[in-house]
């Protein structure tokens, strides 16, 4: 599987969250929408594709979580772990080998039958297939096969050691279970936003796009998390935060995240009957410098700009404190988190001038910084501009929406990669360091890595810490890929942001380390 198909995913989701963002979708009443087993949950942006092997979007996988299986599944609570849940016996025998056996009382809705170890294959064989062009191909780039033993047990067989297998591969979207026998009836054998057969708790009842997503519970199911406490989810498409709350302080929802800027006031004034809820985030924030532009091609000015931004500001002014600094691209509570950053959090003005000086700039200079147009990240840029300021480098903001920010680094796009100069962005991430790491290989040159750093050693360490065991050796391995993106001055790192959530005192929520939630296993408080 190539990386230009793997990266047309984000850039696909990107363009999906902007298409949801031009269409608002209005919550109807709360009278006339909340009955007692009703559960009304925000997302921010609308299903398109529900296909496991080509969802465009990580609100897709929320909803798939509660249509589909996998052999296991993410476990809510503080801590990332998983659990079985399609599966009633799994067991790594060794590196390259799992065994699993099927629970026997899950079916496929639509008379398909009982769900089958030859659907396990067929699922996982799927997303692996290069004549599938399945963006996520690389999810299993390790799978040889699945071999079939009976009805309900089998062993998938990998090429090699694969250490995200446990993390983000099995428990995530591509490890979810499909019907093979109902998946190969249709044509182009995938499907969009209808499921041809679910073996979930839930299945779709109805669906007005932008507006609202109902998901009902199946009568009679007894699989995993059989007898939900909610017999009806509404989603909500609604892709700015700020009306999100406006509908939870109308009554409109039951729960949903918050803009940052919101937080301490709701802190200090919580609504009546709301609890509030933070968790840390797998997103990463940071400030990039195109090494390809003619300007920035001299490591000494990247290197006078990187020294010159003051974090500790950015999270004052742009974050209100509320967020920490980020010692890298991998958050604290993964394998590669670094202790610390190359570069003070409060930069260094006096290296910045020598480096203009080295360079021949000593009066300084004019250039770009590219944002997406959100008020968090514009305030983040003042600062920044501010801070280059008083080395003289004379910053023009350039704010752009999600339809136009999100191409502005993609050499398929176009030539205007060319005149990207500094960027301020963020990613999100799934718990896993590859997930991290993999988006700034040289492979990535030109579609996801704006930066354009194109570093040999990284690359060959990224592949290296995909097939490493030792949770030590990848720690190591992740932490020099980092400390190699900063001595390159095309990165600043800034912060991961935190998961501000406010949800109503009657709903005990269920949620993954970083906040994510899921939906399936609430239950009334």
């Amino acid at each position: 599987m190539s990386k230009d198909n793997l990266s047309l995913s984000r850039r696909r989701f990107m363009e999906a969250s902007a298409a949801g963002a031009a269409a608002a979708a209005t919550v109807g009443s709360a009278e006339a929408a909340h009955g007692g087993s009703t559960l009304r949950v925000r997302n921010y942006s609308d299903i398109q594709v529900l296909d496991p092997g080509y969802i465009l979007s990580a609100p897709e996988t929320d909803v798939n979580q509660c249509l589909l299986l996998g052999l296991v599944s993410t476990q809510p609570g503080d801590d990332w772990a998983w659990a079985p849940e399609a599966a009633a016996e799994i067991d790594q025998v060794d590196d390259t080998h799992i065994n699993f056996t099927l629970r026997d009382d899950i079916g496929w809705t639509n008379g398909f039958g009982a769900i089958t170890a030859e659907d396990v294959k067929y699922s996982y064989e799927r997303v692996a297939d290069p004549a599938m062009e399945s963006p996520y191909a690389e999810d299993w780039v390790a799978l040889q096969t699945v071999e079939v033993h009976d009805e309900r047990s089998g062993t998938i067989v990998l090429n090699e050691a694969y250490a995200p297998l446990w993390t983000t591969t099995m428990p995530s979207g591509r490890g979810m279970i499909v019907c093979k026998e109902a998946v190969e009836s249709l044509d182009g054998k995938r499907y969009e936003a209808a499921p041809p057969a679910v073996a979930g708790p839930y299945d779709i009842a109805d669906w007005s796009p932008s507006q609202k997503l109902t998901l009902q519970a199946i009568d009679g199911y007894t699989g995993p998390n059989a007898n939900p406490d909610y017999d009806t989810i509404e989603v909500y498409p609604i892709t700015d935060e700020q009306s999100a709350e406006i509908g939870f302080l109308a009554g409109d929802l039951d729960i949903t995240t918050v803009p940052i800027t919101s937080w301490q006031e709701l802190q200090a004034n919580p609504p009546a009957g709301a609890v509030l809820a933070e968790h840390p985030s797998l997103k990463y924030v940071w400030m990039g410098i195109n090494q390809d532009n003619e300007l920035f091609s001299d490591i000494r000015l990247r290197k006078a700009v990187q020294y010159a931004v003051n974090v500790e500001q950015i999270l004052e002014a742009a974050y209100f404190g509320l967020a920490g600094p980020s010692t890298g691209i991998i958050p604290p509570g993964l394998v590669g988190n670094r202790g610390s950053n190359l570069i003070p959090i409060e930069g260094d003005l006096d290296y910045s001038r020598q480096m203009l000086k080295e360079a021949g700039m000593e009066g300084g200079f004019e250039c770009n910084i590219d944002v997406l147009n959100k008020p968090t990240y514009l305030a983040a840029c003042q600062v920044i501009q501010a801070n280059l300021a008083e080395i003289d480098i004379d910053v023009q903001i350039n704010v752009h929406d999600p339809g136009v920010f999100w191409t502005l680094g993609d050499e398929s796009s176009g030539e205007d990669w060319k005149n990207l100069q500094i960027m301020y962005n963020r990613f999100s991430s799934l718990p896993d360091p590859g997930w991290y790491s993999m988006w700034f290989t040289p492979q990535q040159v030109g579609i996801w890595n704006w930066e354009r750093f194109n570093n040999e050693e990284f690359g060959q360490l990224h592949a290296d810490a995909l097939v490493t065991m030792d949770p030590a050796v990848r720690n190591t391995m992740y932490q020099r890929m980092q400390d190699l993106m900063e001595e390159s001055g095309s990165y600043r790192f800034i912060t991961h942001e935190l998961t501000p959530t406010i949800y109503r005192d009657t709903v005990m929520p269920a949620f993954t380390p970083d906040g994510r939630m899921i939906w399936k296993m609430f239950k009334h408080a």
